[in-house]
């Protein structure tokens, strides 16, 4: 892998705490297992960001190479990669996944800010 190509994804990486690598982008995903993906995250609430690799093949490779994860999409969270929705998905059901996004923000999505205006 090129040293400004593996400089590129880490710093991709290190940008978001969740990101997946897949075909489209969020608002149009352009296969079927990003589009469950994006789908899959939407629903805990925390933000999160694609990047469309579809044409891009070194960059593809080199996540290949990086991750021993031959498919698309690939998923890290607060920088360690998970593999896809097969893996995720059973780690949702049993609480896991929750935990580890509650980690990674320091927050409940579904928690409010509250403001004290008579403090």
């Amino acid at each position: 892998m090129s040293e400004p190509l593996q400089k590129e994804i880490e710093q991709e990486i290190g940008a978001n705490k969740i990101l997946v690598y897949g075909k489209g982008t969020k608002s149009a995903p352009r296969c079927g297992f990003t589009l469950e993906t994006i789908e899959f995250f939407n629903r805990f609430g925390y933000p999160f960001e694609v990047v469309d690799v579809l044409e891009n093949m070194p960059k593809r490779d080199a996540l290949a190479k990086m991750t021993d994860w031959p498919t698309l999409p690939k998923v890290f969270i607060n920088g360690t990669f998970y593999g896809d929705t097969d893996i995720l998905g059973p780690m949702s059901e049993n609480g896991e996944l929750q935990q580890l996004l509650k980690e990674a923000f320091g927050t409940d999505p579904t928690q409010k800010e509250t403001i004290n205006l008579h403090g």
